[in-house]
C-alpha cells in the first residue's frame, strides 16, 4: 500500500487509460469520496481511489480486469498491485462502505459526467449522496472534503434538500441518531466558517 503518496487527477487518468483497452465491455465508475473531490478539482489529491460501480456484471468484468493487470484484494473492497502502488477500492451495487444510497448513481441526476475513454466511463456522485457517505463516516477528514464541497459551491449547495434526503437515508440505518448527529456536526462547523 502506497503511504507516502497521493493520486492526483491526472495521474488517475492515465492509469484508467491503460486499463481502458483491456476491459472486455462498457464500465461505470460512479468515484465516491475523495476521489470524486478530485477529479472535480475540489481536492488536488486523495490518498485511495473510491469507485461505484452500479451494474452487476460491469463490476465482474472490472474485476476480472485488473485480476489480470496484477492487482489483488487486498482489502474488503480494495485493489493493489503492491505496497508501492494505490488502493482502488471498488463498490459493487449502490452501497458505499456501508451506505446505502436511496437511488442507483446511474439515474438522472444522480452523477456528474467527467470523462469517457473507450470503455470506461468515470462520473462523479451527486452533491448530496456525496456528502451522505462522507458523513456517515464522519472522520474530521470526511468533515473538511464536506465543507470544501459545499463551499466550492458558491451558495449553489441546498442546505434544505441535503438535510432530507440525509435523514431518508439515516432511517435505513441501524444507528439513525448518530448519523443525523453527525449532519448536525457538519452544519455547526459549516455556520462557523460562513
Amino acid at each position: 500500500m502506497n503511504t507516502e503518496y497521493r493520486i492526483g487527477k491526472e495521474q488517475l487518468w492515465s492509469v484508467l487509460e491503460a486499463w481502458d483497452p483491456y476491459m472486455p465491455k462498457k464500465v461505470h465508475l460512479i468515484a465516491c469520496g475523495g476521489t470524486a473531490l478530485t477529479i472535480q478539482d475540489i481536492k488536488p489529491s486523495t490518498k485511495d481511489v473510491d469507485f461505484l460501480v452500479p451494474v452487476a456484471e460491469e463490476y465482474a468484468a472490472l474485476i476480472s480486469t485488473v485480476k489480470k493487470l496484477g492487482y489483488s484484494q487486498v482489502t474488503g473492497s480494495g485493489w493493489s498491485r503492491g505496497e508501492r502502488d494505490f488502493i482502488f477500492d471498488f463498490f459493487p451495487g449502490n452501497t458505499v462502505y456501508i451506505t446505502e444510497l436511496l437511488d442507483s448513481p446511474l439515474k438522472k441526476k444522480n452523477h456528474v459526467k467527467i470523462k469517457s475513454f473507450k470503455k470506461l466511463y468515470v462520473g462523479a456522485l451527486n452533491d448530496y449522496d456525496l456528502v451522505i457517505t462522507k458523513m456517515f463516516r464522519g472522520t474530521s477528514v470526511d468533515i473538511e472534503d464536506c465543507l470544501a464541497l459545499i463551499q466550492s459551491r458558491k451558495g449553489k449547495f441546498d442546505l434544505e434538500k441535503l438535510k432530507n434526503r440525509y435523514k431518508e437515508t439515516a432511517d435505513y440505518d441501524v444507528n439513525p441518531k448518530r448519523m443525523m448527529d453527525n449532519l448536525e456536526g457538519l452544519l455547526m462547523r459549516l455556520r462557523k466558517k460562513l
